[in-house]
């Protein structure tokens, strides 16, 4: 998503507006997932982290883009 967002006078990437609200996102479901102890069929946690919040990005981004159209 190309463009900026005008924030009470201070132009913020969309990127980096959609990155904040992936990591708001990605909080819920982690907590979500180590309440339920899905963590212990994890091979490697952190790679499996990155992963996550990777394709929580994309969802925000695919949902960004539907909203604009």
């Amino acid at each position: 998503m190309i463009g900026e967002l005008d924030i009470s006078g201070v132009f913020l990437p969309t990127v980096l507006v959609m990155m904040a609200i992936t990591y708001l996102l990605y909080l819920l479901v982690h907590g979500l997932l180590t309440r339920v102890h899905f963590y212990r069929l994890v091979w490697h946690r952190a790679l499996f982290n990155v992963g996550l919040y990777a394709v929580l990005l994309g969802a925000v981004d695919a949902i960004c883009r539907n909203l604009m159209l």
